[in-house]
């Protein structure tokens, strides 16, 4: 399997003023499309391996043959941020998060409004390179950063949400100004994405609960 470049769902100006045409065309066409390349590159002396999706790869990155390793952890994780990426923003996005999800951010950060005041100071926080992230982990949301191209499918959380704050995504229109990007992205996120995967990790919490149980009653 060569992995490929996800297409976007929107045209790369659809999300003007808040991220620019200009910042697209170079973000998922020459930053997403080189991590592609070069994990493609790297998996050639790997051909036990090149049949497995960029999530398995990070998973059992220890299965990676040692002079492959770094190569495939970077850019499979470079690959799998940028498509979260993509898929957690649209053109008419915005509002605020409802149903299971809003009741979750409620219940764990006591409202929408404090948790984007948290997600933008941990946002603001990340020294350098690097993402930051809603996910579930046992049962519960919680805000976390990467650095790099780390990526939370590496610890066992499930990514809910994310915005990419390595300087490549917002330097052209946003400068040095990083927590006036991640102000102004709200009003392109992609809600009903985010509570799609919410639904999507809980099921599969699920599933999971019910077959440890199995297991447990078998015994």
């Amino acid at each position: 399997m060569t992995h490929e470049l996800p297409p976007l769902a929107y045209g790369v100006d659809a999300l003007e003023p808040h991220i620019d045409a200009r910042t697209m065309t170079l973000h998922h066409g020459k930053h997403h499309a080189a991590y592609i390349e070069k994990l493609n590159a790297a998996l050639k002396d790997c051909p036990d391996f090149q049949n497995r999706s960029a999530n398995w790869l990070i998973v059992n990155i220890d299965q990676i043959p040692v002079v492959s390793r770094c190569a495939v952890r970077n850019n499979a994780g470079g690959h799998i941020n940028h498509s979260l990426f993509w898929s957690a923003m649209k053109p008419d996005g915005g509002g605020e998060p409802s149903g299971d999800l809003g009741d979750a951010i409620k219940r764990d950060f006591g409202g929408v409004v404090a948790f984007k005041r948290e997600f933008e100071k941990a946002g603001a926080n990340v020294f350098g390179s690097g993402w930051v992230w809603l996910v579930r982990n046992d049962g519960k949301l919680e805000i976390t950063t990467t650095k790099g191209h780390d990526t939370p499918i590496a610890h066992g959380h499930f990514p809910i949400l994310v915005n990419d704050v390595w300087e490549h995504a917002y330097y052209l229109n946003y400068e040095n100004r990083r927590p006036d990007y991640l102000a102004a992205w709200w009003a392109i996120v992609d809600w009903q994405e985010a509570a799609r995967r919410f639904s999507f990790a809980t099921q599969i919490a699920q599933r999971s609960l019910q077959n440890e149980t199995a297991l447990t009653l078998e015994r």
